[in-house]
């Protein structure tokens, strides 16, 4: 009885070994997650074949902010990359530094790593300067083209010779919000997203507001701060590749006339108004806003 157990046991496994040699890999082998540096990795949607397009999130949020672009892209024969930066997501987030160099080097990372060449990169909000910073820093290594969406302007706040955004004591009492109830900051943020009331079902709206709460509260901070410090307005000239600048017109947290401002700072841009949405045009006008970053991508 035991001999024939045995020889029982001993065919089983090698049937098993035999079907693992012969069955045919259902995933496209590529890697969710993308080491930029020592113990860490990055969070990586990889869908699709085709002209890469790759696009970095908005502060508080992650690449999840791009479910309906994704789905909308690949169906239409392109390869999307969404990154989540360090600290947000499913990204890891360690102690240290969470700036826009940081930020660049880790995207140019991952698109070395990936073999990425030819690119659309898009970014919203805060993921705008971090997207102009890296085109600028990198020389636009590995992309052809730039698309930024809901911008935080060349400059988030406030400065000499430039009124447009969040003054100084605005962004100080933000900063200290996430510090001290970031929760009411993140709620007061979901309602602020939509250019006018039911521009966001309550649905889309508790969805937004969960992403925003899954970022690392440290990154949240230090990402904020790091852009209230950022004047990205003597590198906009250095830009030489086409720029779409998609932007609604309706927008309370980053107001229109800072796409205007980098309408006029980057040559050769050209601008999108989203006529009916506000910051979430993305979602708002989510026909639009995919078939003309179709179109762009495209070009």
């Amino acid at each position: 009885m035991k001999t024939v157990a045995l020889v029982l046991g001993v065919v089983l496994t090698f049937s098993y070994a035999l079907v693992a040699q012969t069955r045919k890999p259902a995933s496209a082998g590529r890697e969710e997650y993308i080491e930029v540096e020592k113990n860490v990795k990055l969070h990586v949607v990889d869908l699709g074949e085709g002209q890469p397009v790759v696009l970095i999130h908005g502060w508080p949020l992650n690449n999840a902010m791009y479910e309906y672009q994704y789905q909308y892209l690949v169906d239409k024969g392109f390869r999307l990359i969404g990154i989540s930066l360090r600290g947000f997501g499913k990204s890891d987030r360690p102690y240290g530094k969470y700036d826009f160099d940081t930020f660049s080097d880790d995207i140019n990372i991952v698109l070395e790593k990936l073999n990425i060449e030819n690119a659309l990169l898009g970014g919203f909000s805060m993921g705008s300067a971090v997207t102009i910073h890296y085109v600028t820093k990198y020389k636009g290594a590995h992309i052809s083209k730039l698309a930024l969406f809901g911008s935080s302007g060349p400059s988030w706040k406030q400065r000499d010779g430039y009124p447009y955004g969040i003054s100084d004591q605005d962004a100080a009492a933000l900063i200290q919000q996430t510090k001290t109830n970031r929760q009411e900051l993140v709620a007061g943020f979901g309602k602020g997203f939509a250019g006018q009331e039911g521009g966001l079902s309550p649905e889309v709206t508790k969805w937004l507001e969960s992403i925003n709460l899954d970022a690392s509260p440290y990154a949240t901070t230090q990402a904020i701060t790091a852009l209230r410090d950022l004047d990205l307005r003597p590198e906009l000239s250095k830009i030489n590749i086409p720029v779409a600048i998609f932007h609604g017109i309706n927008d309370k947290l980053c107001d229109f006339a800072q796409a205007e401002q980098l309408h006029k700072g980057i040559k050769g841009s050209y601008l999108v108004k989203f006529e009916k949405s506000g910051h979430g045009l993305f979602l708002e006008e989510m026909d639009k806003f995919n078939t003309e970053l179709e179109k762009f991508a495209r070009q």
